[in-house]
């Protein structure tokens, strides 16, 4: 992570973005009008199987412009990567749409792929299709963790999920065998997203609630694991087993839970990244919010 010294390298601020007109003359363009210190995009459709080779020019030019910018850049793999899923098409795609997300990460110079840790898909809940589906967990990732051999590389960073379904990973405890699965590889990195794992029964709205979560993370994964959050509040309660985004402070996990996160020593670097109903929008409150949380958490 980089030198802190300011609020900006603390806890760096931005929101997912379309790549539009491309990675530099869209996403990086809009992040910069939104003042965005971070951002995170899609290299492909986010609902589809198809490996999209880039903009070679647009590639440097990001790469180039989020170096000079000090911008730090994330990529969300597909939503239809499930590396637990009993169809082995599905398998073998997720393992192979994965593996060209962090290709594409190396050549954009982003920090980490984001991936969902999905699901064994079993209405029963047999243990045995659990561990069937652990096992290739196991089996998918390594290889690809493996790959990334140096400093420099992306992380592939796990995303626990809101629970609902056959979960493979839903909310903090769950990351203990999740992780154990990669063997605590160095390069399995974790993403808090707080809509997910407060659906998934995390106190985020108590007082206190966020800095355990963050302090638990750190117990079963190490103080490095934790490499970026998703800052998203919650339509629904916690423990709802529900994804349904909201903006920040407008739902039922509230602005407290975002400002402990900001103050908690345990995220000094790490980047929140808004995934909120019209977070890219010129107008939407969100950044602003967040703005002024991390002011007040690290004044």
């Amino acid at each position: 992570m980089p030198e802190l010294s300011t609020p900006a390298t603390r806890n760096p601020i931005g929101t997912h973005l379309q790549v539009g007109k491309g990675l530099a003359a869209g996403a990086l363009s809009d992040a910069h009008a939104l003042g965005c210190e971070t951002l995170q995009v899609f290299v492909g459709n986010p609902r589809g199987w198809a490996h999209s080779a880039g903009n070679p020019q647009q590639d440097a030019l990001f790469r180039e412009r989020c170096a000079e910018t000090g911008t730090r850049a994330f990529i969300h793999a597909p939503y239809l990567v499930n590396l637990g899923s009993p169809t082995p098409a599905t398998y073998e795609k997720s393992v192979a749409v994965l593996a060209h997300n962090l290709k594409r990460a190396a050549e954009i110079g982003a920090e980490g792929v984001v991936v969902h840790t999905g699901s064994y898909v079993d209405p029963a809940g047999s243990e045995e299709k659990l561990a069937a589906a652990m096992r290739q967990v196991r089996e998918g990732l390594l290889p690809l963790l493996d790959a990334l051999d140096d400093d420099d590389a992306p992380w592939l960073l796990l995303e626990p999920t809101a629970g609902q379904g056959r979960s493979l990973c839903a909310g903090v405890e769950d990351l203990e065998p999740y992780l154990a699965a990669v063997d605590f590889h160095p390069k399995a990195g974790i993403c808090l997203d707080t809509c997910h794992v407060f659906a998934a029964g995390e106190p985020l709205d108590e007082a206190g609630g966020a800095a355990r979560a963050v302090e638990r993370i750190a117990e079963i994964g190490g103080p490095d694991r934790l490499r970026l959050i998703h800052a998203n509040d919650s339509m629904d309660v916690r423990g709802a087993f529900k994804d349904r985004h909201q903006n920040i402070g407008a739902g039922f996990i509230g602005e407290s839970a975002f400002e402990e996160l900001f103050a908690h020593p345990l995220t000094d670097g790490v980047p929140f990244i808004l995934e909120t109903p019209g977070s890219r929008d010129a107008d939407n409150p969100d950044l602003d919010v967040l703005r002024r949380l991390r002011a007040s958490a690290t004044k």
